[in-house]
C-alpha cells in the first residue's frame, strides 16, 4: 500500500463574490490564479519568498495548463489549494493541484512550468542548489 502524498503546502483562500460568474460559481479562469497563488506559497515555504527564490537563481514561468473540475464552488466557499511536485526535469518541473472544499475534491490542476534565467527571462536548468531542493520534494518511486 503507498502512502498519500504529502503536499508541499496547503494554502487556504475563501472563494470572493467577483470571482463568481453569472451562474453563481467561480469562474473558470480563476481557478488559475488560485493555483497561482500557491506557488508563491511554495516559493515562501521552501526559499523563504519570491525574492529569495529568484537570489537562488530560481525562477519558472507556465509552459502550459491543464484543468479537470469536479464540483463547483461559490462565494464564501472555504477552499483549500494543495501543491504536489509530480515531476523535476532537466529545465521544466510538473505540478499538481488539488482545490478542496472539505473532503469534496472540486478541480484538479497540472501545470508544467519551464525554468528561466531571472536576468534574462530565457529557459536555462535551475542551479544545482535548487534543484535539490525541488528533487528533495518528488514522491518515492516504487521499486
Amino acid at each position: 500500500m503507498t502512502e498519500p502524498r504529502k503536499p508541499i503546502v496547503e494554502m487556504p483562500l475563501r472563494v470572493r463574490y467577483h470571482e463568481c460568474d453569472g451562474q453563481g460559481i467561480v469562474f473558470n479562469a480563476h481557478y488559475l490564479a488560485y493555483v497561482d497563488m500557491a506557488m508563491f506559497d511554495v516559493e515562501k515555504a521552501l526559499f523563504g519568498s519570491h525574492k529569495n527564490a529568484l537570489e537562488h537563481g530560481a525562477d519558472v514561468v507556465v509552459a502550459e495548463s491543464n484543468l479537470r473540475y469536479h464540483a463547483p464552488c461559490r462565494y464564501d466557499d472555504e477552499l483549500v489549494v494543495a501543491v504536489f511536485l509530480n515531476h523535476l526535469g532537466t529545465t521544466s518541473l510538473i505540478v499538481d493541484f488539488e482545490i478542496r472544499r472539505g473532503e469534496t475534491l472540486c478541480t484538479e490542476v497540472k501545470t508544467r512550468y519551464v525554468f528561466v534565467d531571472p536576468a534574462t527571462l530565457r529557459k536555462a536548468a535551475p542551479p544545482a542548489s535548487v534543484r535539490e531542493v525541488y528533487a528533495a520534494l518528488l514522491p518515492a518511486q516504487a521499486d
